[in-house]
């Protein structure tokens, strides 16, 4: 028996309809060429037979006369119907002769046949870029219009495709519907699945030309050629930082609006990234799903264990430049670059004063509000700071961890060893 692709050999150069015969083709062609004499008393659309008008109208009036027998799903005309039994059926007869990929219709296949041929017929009148198909086109315009139709109910974030929202929504429901067969992994989307699938059979196809390091997918070669390249091509106007991913310099650019879009719906604290949202929410389960292997130590986020197992290895890869000294923490390489730079980012609103870090400045705000946040348990002394708290502790305990090396003299604080110590050094002087 022939397919449908056998049996169809003649197309239309203006509409692309497949005909068996010549002689079909050349009846089809004088359709082009009639007067449209039949109209739609709707939307105005002109029809060479009545036959055709007959059939646009169910468009309008929504009649669907033909049924699946499997699904119930209803088509406005029988080819309709034909080719979506394919999809209970299984059937694709249309094959590419280039790599004999199969489809279930004509139209895909067409679709399909670019890919081999590089044609992009749909062009962007604004930036002239290029797409195989009108629906890629469509997407691409969204960027332009800067629409996004689909809003999520639950936080308010908008999204030009409904694809993107339905992947969003998982941030807020939990859901991963994609399960990894090999170890149980469940992932919110298929790419993430799909990319780590990669991972089990040593699958890494995309190579570097630098260093020839190996990927398992084309986005992450490409972030890692910008490490040989230092090019990062997204800059803020406001503060000059500079960004290798547009997503990144999305997330930096809300910091200057004061936009923080993911909501906590426990306490109704609002964060810049929806993986702070997600660590945030586990502070209110007290689920820690990250456990240290060495002391059982549990940690909200897998980036907590990793900079935390440094305190066991001794490991300090982050090393300044100007001084030498070593941190466990790109945070706090960052830091103590500030005592170098004597660069202060973060400002009193009250006062004015400045501080090198955003912990400093927090504790600074409290001399205005006078919240005293800690408390004894002991006595009910409360403090400004938690530093300020242990060292009071140490009444009622007694201790006294800083001891002179010239007489053994204790103190609780260093600040009163520092002073006895010069008592020595006074009266070595006399």
């Amino acid at each position: 028996m022939e397919t449908d692709s056998e049996q169809k050999n003649y197309s239309c150069g203006v509409c692309w309809s497949a005909f068996a015969d010549n002689l079909a083709l050349k009846k089809h062609m004088q359709e082009h060429g009639k007067e449209k004499s039949y109209f739609c008393n709707v939307c105005h659309s002109a029809f060479t037979q009545k036959f055709n008008l007959k059939r646009h109208m169910q468009i309008h009036t929504e009649e669907k006369p033909y049924s699946c027998e499997v699904c119930g799903s209803a088509f406005y005309d029988n080819s309709a119907l034909k080719i979506h039994l394919r999809t209970h059926t299984g059937e694709k007869p249309h094959s590419c002769e280039v790599c004999g990929s199969a489809f279930s219709t004509n139209s895909s296949l067409k679709t399909h046949i670019r890919i081999h041929t590089g044609e992009k017929p749909y062009s962007c009148q604004v930036c002239q870029s290029a797409f195989s198909t009108s629906s890629y086109l469509k997407t691409h315009m969204l960027m332009h219009t800067g629409e996004k139709s689909f809003c999520c109910e639950v936080c308010g974030l908008s999204f030009a495709r409904n694809s993107h929202l339905k992947c969003h929504m998982r941030t807020h429901t939990g859901e991963k519907p994609y399960s990894c067969e090999n170890c149980g992994s469940a992932f919110s989307t298929n790419f993430a699945l799909k990319t780590h699938k990669q991972a089990h059979i040593g699958d890494t196809p995309y190579s570097c030309d630098v260093c020839r390091s190996a990927f398992s997918s084309s986005f992450a070669l490409r972030k890692h050629t910008l490490i040989h390249t230092g090019r990062k091509p997204y800059l803020c106007e406001i503060c000059g930082s500079e960004f290798l991913f547009n997503h990144a310099f999305k997330t930096h650019m809300r910091m200057h609006k004061g936009d923080k879009p993911y909501t906590c719906g426990v306490c109704g604290l609002a964060f810049l990234r929806n993986s702070d949202l997600n660590s945030h929410v586990r502070t209110h389960s007290g689920e820690k799903r990250f456990a240290c292997k060495i002391c059982g130590s549990k940690f909200l986020r897998n980036t907590d264990l990793n900079t935390h197992i440094r305190i066991h290895t001794g490991e300090k890869p982050y090393q300044c430049q100007v001084c030498g000294s070593a941190f466990s923490t790109n945070s706090g390489l960052k830091v103590h670059l500030r005592t170098h730079t004597g660069e202060k980012p973060y400002s009193c609103q009250v006062c004015g004063s400045a501080f090198a870090t955003y912990s400093a400045l927090k504790v600074h705000r409290r001399t205005h509000t006078g919240e005293k946040p800690f408390s004894c348990d002991v006595c009910e002394s409360k403090f400004s700071e938690k530093s300020s708290l242990k060292i009071h502790m140490r009444t009622h305990t007694g201790e006294k961890p800083y001891f002179c090396e010239i007489c053994g003299l204790s103190f609780s604080r260093n600040s009163h060893l520092n002073r006895h110590v010069r008592t020595h050094i006074e009266a070595k002087a006399t």
